[in-house]
């Protein structure tokens, strides 16, 4: 075959979209080329082994199918010829017979490699239309010939032929076309079909005769595309016929034949029928001549058309315009379409060109959705058994998204055909390099061990997200593991970089890489610097207590909660640490010490205690010194002393046996008489009330509060001597009065208590003289501890009677020497012996 030609499709504008074609065409070269530069095709017969065409000269030629001469019967000599054109050629199925027609009236049956069957008639008038037997067994006995009538010869055993009138013709027989038993021919009137079995026909389907023209002088078109289907293309109308038995209603009049002709659907077309064959299940290829004609007057392209067709309706699939050597010179019977229906491989005729049009083959497919950009569609067709590595494809169709700047639609192309193979994505991610765009393919970059790719292409991913997207940078550190890419370089890549403008997310990325690295106290700078309180959680994770000594007082300052909650814990970190950290901020060391004391019970900090209590909060000095041991004393009292905190001096001089010094500062420095009472109350030192009781006399507005709280403690009379003859004392008469109060409510307390205890007293001994007076048990099994003897037998009386002690023991009455206890007193004697 000879170069590929190209086919226009019409189904649309220019600006529409391109249509996928349905075939593609290969014009027929060789030695066909050199036979049409010198004569013009007027008919042809396809055969699936070869092709045989008939030319305007008469001259029939035999050719494979890339168009080169094939050497036959039928280039030896001019008897095989006619003298005008050819009219038809029909060819037996095996491929050994061809049967010719022409104008001159002759009617050739020639064998290709053998002569023996070889029949040569002559008609004496125009025959149009002839016929081989298309039943492989018959070996070409039989064969119809259409002129004036339609005839059936078949060779007899003598090798005669045996003519047989079918039937009469209206006017000429025009086609023929055999399959079977069935016979189908079109004449003037319309197309019959014949049944050479019941040797009848079935009945003529009338054809519309076309405004302004002849019906003969249009080809008609027939071709059986199964056993029982028949297509007819005429003018500008397609039908498509079954034959069908008559079923048993239509049977049962003996007038009708067995068969009939059954049209199911019928449509015509906006072109005139070139020729027509079948494609798929409602599906027709059929080549068609353009009605209009070109501004220049002159024929147009010819089209060949796939139309799927329904009940009396069709539709056109797709339309293509085919550029033929000579188009514009040629009439609608110039043309004609030959078919391998088995290949789906369509000739279309033409006097001066012959073209294959074959169907888009799935390899053919691909090419064409590629060179469209229809990638996705062109991947779909690989997925179906194409030749072409769909990688192929969608390596191209990478290409193409990153052409026309569909960044992120190629970077998920990527995830979805590269798999694991590291090559194919570092080759990939280059070409992003080159548009600046690895942000785009960024997430889908493969980071697992299954396909981990050199460290250097992550190395640059990040290093255009640092130059472009700092946020971007943070997100990648953050989900990428570490060990992809060389972190150190990385760290590098930011210090150069570093803008502060994007302060934040660099330290952060900073915080990140050096923890990735395993250098802890860097990174707890860098969030320490952004004041990020996820410091804590990276301490916890790693257990970073030796490595935040230096850093307490920042953490201290970020979060003093959560700090503390990790300072306090003495197995991560000890106080003594704590503490030398926090001697520069005095502050803070007291709310270390503070919170330290108290879920600690040791005392080694006590003294750093007081002193800070004394700066930051005085209320909690005092029961801090009252509930420790742990602080030196006379330190406490000079930094008390120093603030002139008055209460805390009176304890610690209280503890230190400073009282009657204590006494002075709670009299003069505090002046709190209640207070000074409660003190002498507590130590209840005799000197104590003498200077309290001094004191008071010295302020007689004080003298009645001293009468009301020595009660119970020291005697009155000595407040009232110290009162001076005419010394005003306020509310001394309520004093007294209260005072003599008490001492007789006193004295009556004292009185009924006794006559209780004397009440009490006699009820006892009572109690004890009853208890004495009851009768005691004895058992037989007592025995006297002096005679060792029973104090009792049965049944007797002791003769002397026994005396019991309240010890338990029993002894006869003559065998007791005083009033006492033997037992109790060898017991006595031997405790005696021992003290």
């Amino acid at each position: 075959m000879a170069d590929t030609l190209p086919a226009n499709s019409d189904s649309g504008t220019d600006e529409e979209e391109e249509m996928e074609p349905k075939f593609k065409y290969q014009r027929i070269g060789n030695d066909l080329s050199n036979i049409l530069n010198t004569d013009v095709v007027t008919c042809s017969a396809i055969h699936p082994k070869f092709l045989i065409f008939g030319t305007f000269r008469g001259r029939v030629y035999l050719l494979d199918h890339q168009g080169n001469s094939v050497d036959s019967n039928l280039s030896n000599g001019d008897r095989h010829t006619h003298t005008v054109a050819v009219n038809h050629i029909d060819v037996d199925p095996k491929g050994e017979y061809v049967a010719t027609c022409s104008d001159d009236g002759r009617v050739n049956i020639t064998g290709l490699f053998s002569c023996e069957n070889n029949q040569n008639l002559s008609f004496g008038k125009f025959i149009k239309a002839v016929a081989l037997d298309p039943e492989v067994k018959s070996g070409v006995r039989r064969f119809i010939v259409g002129d004036d009538k339609l005839t059936l010869y078949e060779r007899t055993l003598l090798k005669k032929l045996k003519p047989s009138e079918l039937c009469s013709v209206e006017g000429n027989v025009l086609a023929i076309c055999w399959q079977g038993k069935f016979v189908a021919w079109a004449s003037h009137l319309g197309v019959r079909v014949y049944d050479l079995s019941e040797k009848c026909s079935l009945g003529l389907m009338k054809w519309e005769v076309p405004a302004e023209a002849r019906l003969e002088n249009f080809r008609c078109h027939l071709r059986w595309s199964n056993a029982n289907t028949l297509l007819i293309g005429w003018v500008d109308t397609i039908r498509i016929c079954v034959i069908r038995k008559r079923n048993s209603i239509e049977a049962s009049s003996s007038n009708l034949p067995g068969f009939v002709v059954d049209p199911i659907s019928t449509f015509q077309t906006t072109f005139y029928i070139c020729g027509l064959a079948p494609l798929a299940a409602s599906q027709l290829v059929v080549l068609g001549y353009r009605k209009d004609r070109s501004p220049n007057y002159k024929a147009q392209r010819p089209l060949l058309c796939v139309i799927e067709y329904k009940m009396n309706t069709s539709e056109e699939v797709c339309t293509d315009s085919l550029t033929l050597r000579g188009f514009e010179e040629y009439t609608v019977n110039d043309y004609s379409l030959g078919c391998i229906i088995e290949e789906n491989r369509y000739y279309i005729v033409a006097p001066k060109d012959i073209v294959v049009a074959s169907l888009i083959e799935t390899d053919d497919r691909v090419e064409w959705l590629i060179e469209h950009n229809k990638f996705e569609e062109a991947m779909e067709v690989c997925s179906h058994g194409s030749t072409i590595p769909m990688l192929y494809v969608a390596r191209r169709y990478i290409n193409h998204l990153l052409t026309i700047k569909q960044y992120e639609d190629a970077a998920k192309l990527c995830l979805r055909v590269l798999g694991n193979n590291k090559a194919l994505w570092e080759e990939e991610v280059f070409k992003f390099v080159k548009c600046q765009q690895l942000r785009c393919v960024s997430a889908y970059l493969p980071t697992s061990d299954d396909c981990k790719l050199d460290p250097h292409v992550y190395e640059m991913v990040l290093y255009e997200f640092l130059k472009f997207d700092v946020h971007g940078f943070l997100n990648l550190i953050k989900e990428w593991p570490p060990k992809l890419y060389d972190g150190l370089a990385v760290i590098n890549a930011i210090h150069d970089h570093f803008r502060k403008q994007n302060a934040n997310e660099l330290l952060e990325s900073l915080a990140l890489l050096y923890s990735y690295q395993g250098d802890y106290e860097s990174a707890l700078r860098m969030y320490l610097k952004l004041q990020n309180k996820d410091v804590f959680e990276l301490i916890r994770r790693f257990e970073l207590y030796d490595v935040i000594s230096k850093l307490i007082i920042p953490l201290i300052q970020l979060d003093r909660e959560r700090a503390f909650k990790i300072l306090l814990d003495k197995n991560k970190i000890k106080p003594e640490v704590v503490v030398h950290q926090l001697e520069q901020n005095q502050e803070y060391l007291y709310w270390y010490l503070d919170a330290l004391d108290k879920i600690s019970s040791q005392g080694t900090f006590h003294n750093r205690l007081v002193a800070l209590y004394a700066k930051y909060d005085r209320t909690k000095l005092l029961p801090f010194l009252r509930r420790s041991n742990d602080y030196v004393i006379q330190e406490a009292l000079a930094i008390c002393k120093r603030e002139e905190f008055y209460p805390e001096m009176v304890y610690l001089l209280g503890r230190m046996g400073s009282i009657v010094e204590a006494l002075n500062i709670i009299i003069h420095s505090i002046k709190d008489i209640e207070m000074a009472i409660e003190f002498c109350k507590e130590h209840n030192d005799e000197d104590l009330w003498n200077i309290l009781i001094e004191e008071s006399t010295k302020q007689p507005e004080i003298v009645t509060k001293v009468l009301d709280g020595i009660v119970d403690y020291v005697d009155p009379v000595l407040v009232v001597n110290k009162i001076k003859l005419g010394q005003t004392i306020p509310n001394l008469h309520q004093s007294v009065v209260q005072m003599l109060w008490h001492y007789n409510l006193e004295e009556q307390v004292h009185e009924i208590a006794h006559k209780i205890q004397l009440t009490d007293y006699f009820d006892t001994h009572a109690e004890v003289v009853a208890m004495q007076r009851r009768g005691r048990q004895v058992s037989y099994d007592k025995v006297c501890p002096k005679c060792s003897r029973p104090v009792i037998v049965k049944d007797t009386a002791p003769p002397n009677g026994l005396t019991i002690f309240n010890c338990g023991h029993i002894y006869h009455n003559n065998c007791m020497i005083d009033d006492r206890c033997d037992q109790c007193l060898d017991w006595d004697s031997i405790l005696e012996d021992d003290d």
